[in-house]
């Protein structure tokens, strides 16, 4: 009998939600994805020291205010990571626009187009590259302009069918649909627990699904953001799950039968579906308290982890 990690990797394309090259290494996922958070723990692991030293060893000799040239150290940091994954990886992996821009497509673009050339500095095409962008309309749209000029977006902090909807029209080349945080809000909000059949995450994701599936959507479905192996399960067949080390290795120690849950050639009856416009991706993102909270509040964290690792690098130089 092979593991369900194994099954799962006969469906679905298996990313690994993390910046431990060690555990990569082992668990041999298609594409990485990172973030500020992950970043944050990737620069203090032992194998990625010279990393951080070499990165602060050049911004040493840059010029300019001190908020700027630790601005730029972390920049190089995301872009000297990402290399390193790219070289454990046969597939993408996923680097992350500051969360402070989430507001602002001007700014998101000029720091996507940045991050694409510093990879090809590196020798790196944008091919092995995913821009990774919060799925705020000003994220959306900087989206839109990015992938006319062939870099590929992975739209994050995705929490509802608007914002889907809105992605794929952009073009986007993936989302990252949040299963286990959608879970969060209603676990608090509804002071119960739920199966991963009656998951409000795991049935977002298959609805975004259906919905794109059913309409020749190319845009590819990631799941991520998940708190249970059973999470994972109930989206089996999905394009893409992005899943932390912990649950790949527990995925990877269960011998029992993986089910597959989730097909083109059967996706699913989609939910209704409205035009998608700014006013009316506004006003149904308003109508959402689940996905406007948890919207913002991944943008603060995500912004408050990237201050952190500039604490970090201003105390080292």
């Amino acid at each position: 009998m092979t593991s369900k990690l194994d099954q799962l990797r006969a469906m679905t394309v298996v990313v690994a939600d993390t910046g431990d090259l060690d555990a990569i290494r082992a668990l041999r996922p298609v594409d990485c994805t990172t973030n500020p958070t992950l970043l944050l723990k990737a620069v203090a692991l032992p194998g990625l020291s010279h990393i951080l030293d070499e990165a602060l060893a050049w911004g040493r000799q840059q010029t300019g205010s001190r908020e700027a040239v630790v601005s730029q150290i972390a920049d190089r940091l995301a872009v000297s990571v990402g290399t390193e994954l790219t070289k454990l990886v046969p597939g993408r992996v996923s680097t992350e626009v500051d969360a402070s821009e989430s507001f602002d497509t001007r700014a998101t673009l000029a720091k996507a187009r940045a991050i694409i050339a510093a990879y090809e500095a590196r020798g790196i095409s944008r091919e092995r590259i995913l821009i990774k962008i919060a799925s705020t309309w000003e994220g959306i749209q900087a989206a839109r302009e990015l992938q006319k000029e062939s870099i590929d977006c992975n739209l994050t902090l995705l929490f509802s069918l608007v914002q889907a909807l809105a992605c794929a029209d952009a073009g986007a080349f993936l989302i990252s649909p949040f299963v286990g945080r959608i879970l969060d809000w209603h676990v608090k909000n509804e002071g119960r627990t739920f199966t991963p059949e009656e998951d409000p995450g795991v049935r977002s994701v298959r609805g975004i699904y259906a919905a794109y599936k059913t309409r020749g959507v190319k845009t590819i479905v990631m799941g991520a953001s998940f708190r249970s192996a059973g999470e994972v399960e109930a989206l089996a067949g999905c394009d893409r799950l992005t899943i932390s080390p912990a649950l790949l290795d527990e995925l990877a120690k269960d011998q029992g039968t993986l089910a597959r849950r989730l097909s083109p050639e059967n996706p699913g009856t989609p939910p209704t579906l409205p035009d998608i416009n700014e006013q009316s991706f506004r006003w149904l993102m308003n109508e959402d308290a689940m996905a406007t909270e948890k919207l913002s509040e991944g943008i603060r964290s995500f912004a408050a982890d990237l201050r952190k690792l500039h604490r970090l690098i201003a105390e080292r130089i």
